[in-house]
């Protein structure tokens, strides 16, 4: 048996692709607002608040949001986000069998502001590359 994927592998690697890089997208997304998050509370002692007394957005006490707390949500999002994120990861390793620091390398996207947004540029021409080579090959056995 062949170590790397197979072509009958094709199907499933792009369907997982098409949702990796929506996920990278997203996550990356909601990183940033993390990010922005981080500095309001942390920074400034303040969360972010929609819908409260001052109407729209706000940065209030977090004793005192009496709206939708902003901040809380980029926080619960985002972490569920960042977990389709690495199940995507995961199948792309897994599938076309790359190193284990491939994965962790790539999960770090999730995790590391902007770093998502290359990945999701950089990962999808990587994987069709392997699709082409795997097309070619196959398309060379059923030649030969």
């Amino acid at each position: 048996m062949a170590f790397g994927p197979q072509p009958s592998d094709i199907p499933l690697i792009r369907r997982v692709l098409a949702v990796y890089k929506v996920s990278s997208v997203l996550t990356g997304t909601f990183l940033l607002g993390l990010v922005v998050m981080m500095v309001t509370r942390y920074g400034f002692g303040v969360d972010i608040e929609f819908g409260g007394e001052a109407g729209g957005l706000a940065l209030t006490d977090p004793d005192a949001i009496t709206g939708f707390n902003v901040s809380i949500f980029l926080l619960a999002v985002h972490g569920w986000l960042y977990v389709l994120y690495l199940a995507c990861d995961f199948l792309l390793w897994r599938l076309l069998r790359w190193p284990f620091w491939k994965f962790v390398w790539i999960a770090m996207g999730g995790i590391v502001p902007l770093l998502s947004f290359f990945f999701e540029r950089q990962v999808p021409r990587e994987v069709d590359a392997i699709i082409a080579d795997l097309e070619a090959r196959s398309g060379s056995e059923v030649a030969a």
